[in-house]
């Protein structure tokens, strides 16, 4: 039956069951015509909304531009790494913690991002589906109501926190929202103000966006170009420039640099096959050991808690001199002795504890644990050309998902010599830099799209990460104090929701600091801050092992 008749038919009857059903409809097809004398079930409407959202996360369908106001316009289709964050089992979204110094002017905040933000094209465009090309996805410019995307919430002291403590409270604020998905109808993204006084902080602002807007490197690198140094307006943020250590020298024979050039082609070509081939048995069959922090199938859909604690960027840094080494080695290394820590402890739950030392443990052996690491595949654009594109509306800087990933191997074992875990680390990431295979495994996406579609792309790559353990980022921030919109910031603490494993780490520099953020399935890790004090004794433990063989050293 055409709608038109079937709506005929609705106004006939006047019952709203029946109206109900035409509102459904409306959402299959993008259609729908107002009438004044129709009740709707608004109970029903909503009940049978909140399902579709939960089993279908397809974005909105359009034939044509009616839906759209006078001044949208097209921007380009989606990359294909953004189409596969739209699939219910890899919808992921981004979230920004920023603790401010001082109390929050809401109305600053809204006149700033007009100027900036919203100029930026992936924040005020919508993603829609064109039906006229094969169900691709575009992004179109729309007008952004402002007022629509921040959240700004008023925390009565006597009420609100009588319960809990204010941590606690911002804390469960964030859990609260990973229980949501942004909504497709308007920009995927909004700000939560919260004038609310923590531990470390006068306010906390949290930006939320979807990950299809981009990876999290290129996200949190415009989320600092929206920033300026505190000391000086003017200026835009400076982030340290990546320097990677080399032992090799050129000094000797004629032929060694051809010898050393050769050898390293060699082991290029081959790590990066075996890395490849590891791929694609991890696709199909590779799993890691069942730890206590190795999620079910399914953990895509639970609510995430994210926390973080803040270390001696000073400490990581002596430690990666003393070592020759980068902040990120240093940054796999405490990671991989926390995680030895905490496995040992709840491998003794409930049993004899036989000990924490490298012979006596409650660890089994060969325990195989990797984290899936995304790499940015694009050049950086720098902090300053993201500000520039921004002042003047221009789209001339590159942005968007252009992603690989790596696996990385963890050596989950307890060590007498602190030093061995950072040694162990800056051994795996030698070995990961002589090989393609963030290349490859974005190549592979890509080929997996562009021949079986979008559901088989999404099978791999979700496959792939469900049969690993956790993921893990490491990403350098401002070297000086920066102020959002005129509110200097204490720490900045990115994380995410929506990925299939249970654990999720990121280390977020920021001045002299290092913020550890994790992101938690509780029903996987019930004590994630006691997986943070982990991680915190063991820089504590590695440092004061530098230390002591710095002082030996000129004894």
């Amino acid at each position: 039956m055409p709608i038109s008749q079937y709506w005929s038919s609705c106004i006939k009857r006047k019952t709203k069951f029946k109206a109900t059903l035409v509102i459904q409809t409306y959402i299959c097809e993008g259609k729908l015509i107002l009438r004044k004398n129709i009740s709707l079930d608004i109970t029903v409407l909503h009940m049978e909304f909140r399902r579709r959202r939960k089993l279908s996360l397809k974005p909105i369908e359009t034939k044509g531009k009616d839906h759209i106001d006078d001044a949208a316009e097209e921007e380009g289709l989606l990359s294909p790494s953004a189409r596969l964050f739209h699939e219910p089992n890899f919808n992921v979204h981004v979230v920004a913690i920023m603790g401010i110094k001082s109390r929050i002017n809401f109305q600053k905040i809204k006149e700033n991002l007009v100027h900036t933000l919203l100029k930026h094209p992936r924040f005020s465009s919508l993603q829609v589906v064109d039906e006229k090309n094969n169900g691709e996805m575009k992004w179109v410019r729309t007008k952004v109501d402002l007022d629509k995307h921040i959240v700004v919430t008023q925390v009565d002291d006597e009420q609100s926190l009588l319960q809990e403590t204010p941590d606690k409270f911002v804390e469960n604020y964030i859990q609260n929202l990973s229980k949501t998905h942004l909504d497709k109808s308007k920009p995927m993204w909004d700000l939560h103000l919260l004038n609310v006084k923590t531990s470390d902080a006068e306010a906390v602002s949290i930006l939320r966006c979807h990950h299809s807007f981009g990876d999290g490197t290129s996200l949190v690198s415009l989320l600092l170009a929206c920033t300026r140094q505190t000391a000086d307006p003017d200026k835009v943020p400076t982030i340290p420039r990546l320097i990677n250590p080399s032992n090799h020298s050129t000094k000797g024979s004629l032929w060694r640099p051809y010898v050393q050039k050769f050898w390293s082609f060699i082991k290029l070509f081959w790590y990066t096959i075996v890395d490849v081939l590891k791929l694609m048995a991890t696709i199909m069959f590779f799993k890691d050991t069942t730890t206590p922090i190795k999620s079910s199938p399914g953990s895509e859909f639970n609510p995430r808690r994210i926390v973080y604690r803040t270390v001696s960027l000073d400490d990581m840094k002596l430690v990666k001199n003393a070592l020759n080494m980068t902040i990120t080695g240093v940054a796999l290394g405490v990671t991989q002795a926390g995680l030895s820590i905490y496995l040992n402890r709840r491998y003794g739950e409930g049993k004899k504890d036989r000990g924490a030392t490298e012979k006596n443990n409650n660890l089994p052996m060969n325990i195989r644990l990797r984290s899936a690491i995304l790499m940015n595949l694009r050049p950086s654009v720098g902090i300053q050309a993201l500000a520039d594109m921004m002042d003047k509306d221009t789209s001339e800087a590159k942005w968007g998902n252009l992603v690989g990933f790596v696996l990385v191997p963890f050596k989950i074992a307890l060590q007498d010599e602190p030093l061995d875990y950072i040694r162990g680390a800056k051994a795996t990431i030698d070995r990961k830099k002589n090989s393609l295979e963030a290349i490859y495994t974005s190549f592979i996406t890509e080929l997996a799209l562009k021949f079986f579609g979008i559901k088989t792309s999404s099978w791999i790559l979700h496959k792939t990460f469900t049969n690993t353990t956790m993921c893990f980022s490491c990403m350098p921030g401002a070297q000086e104090e920066i102020s959002f919109y005129g509110h200097p910031l204490a720490y900045l603490a990115p994380g995410s929701y929506g990925q299939p494993q249970g654990l999720m780490i990121n280390y977020q520099s920021y001045i002299n600091k290092m913020a550890i953020v994790l992101s938690v399935d509780e029903s996987v890790i019930p004590d994630p801050h006691q997986l943070l004090d982990d991680f915190e004794q063991s820089l504590k433990l590695i440092k004061d092992a530098v230390v002591e063989n710095v002082v030996s050293q000129h004894i």
